[in-house]
């Protein structure tokens, strides 16, 4: 099984108060994550990071990651540090991926790709860095701007406070559940394709 998730932030006291979370301090935060990823991920599992998992003490870093389960895989982020013995406990540490999950292509960046490989052919293009922020209602402003061209953007926010990850990895399938896209199937007389607002479920 693949899951995917972004923005853990292990550590950090300051990203308490900044996504709301809902812990009293980072211990708790720290366990409850580590929880929640080892009662879903197996050894057998993969896991894709899309960013800023740790925060600054690589010591504590290292005492974690040991204990979460599964192939871990690290799309770096702007808060990541993998040049001490952190690195050795990834599998891969890119700044950007492509991979076939099942049938699909997913495009995977800490930071939100507007305009994507195969955007028109069904990928998906995953991404954190903007946490539940003004800036995370500005892409999903952008994509909704996108589907109202008959652009079919499939942009899905993997940060771990969003409310559909609750701080646990997620699967595609999950991501795209609790992320429709309107049913594009009307046609422009320029060949450009319409959404079909009966069948947008999102808001906005």
């Amino acid at each position: 099984m693949i899951y995917y998730i972004a923005d853990m932030h292990f550590g950090h006291k300051n990203v308490l108060r900044f996504d709301n979370r809902p812990f009293a301090d980072t211990d708790l935060m720290d366990e409850a994550l580590i929880h929640n990823w080892n009662e879903r991920v197996t050894d057998e599992d993969t896991v894709y990071v899309l960013g800023d998992a740790f925060w600054k003490n690589e010591e504590n870093s290292v005492k974690i990651i040991r204990r979460l389960n599964g192939h871990k895989h690290l799309i770096r982020g702007n808060h990541d540090r993998v040049h001490g013995q952190l690195r050795f406990h990834w599998e891969s540490i890119e700044q950007y991926v492509e991979i076939n999950d099942g049938n699909t292509l997913v495009i995977m960046s800490h930071y939100p790709i507007m305009f994507y490989k195969n955007q028109h052919y069904g990928s998906v293009m995953l991404y954190g860095h903007v946490h539940n922020t003004r800036e995370w209602q500005l892409v999903e402003k952008w994509k909704h701007e996108q589907w109202n061209m008959g652009i079919p953007s499939r942009l899905i926010n993997i940060g771990c406070m969003m409310d559909y990850m609750g701080y646990t990895p997620r699967t595609l399938e999950e991501l795209l559940k609790e992320n429709p896209m309107p049913v594009f199937d009307r046609i422009r007389k320029d060949g450009t394709p319409i959404a079909n607002p009966s069948e947008d479920t999102c808001n906005g």
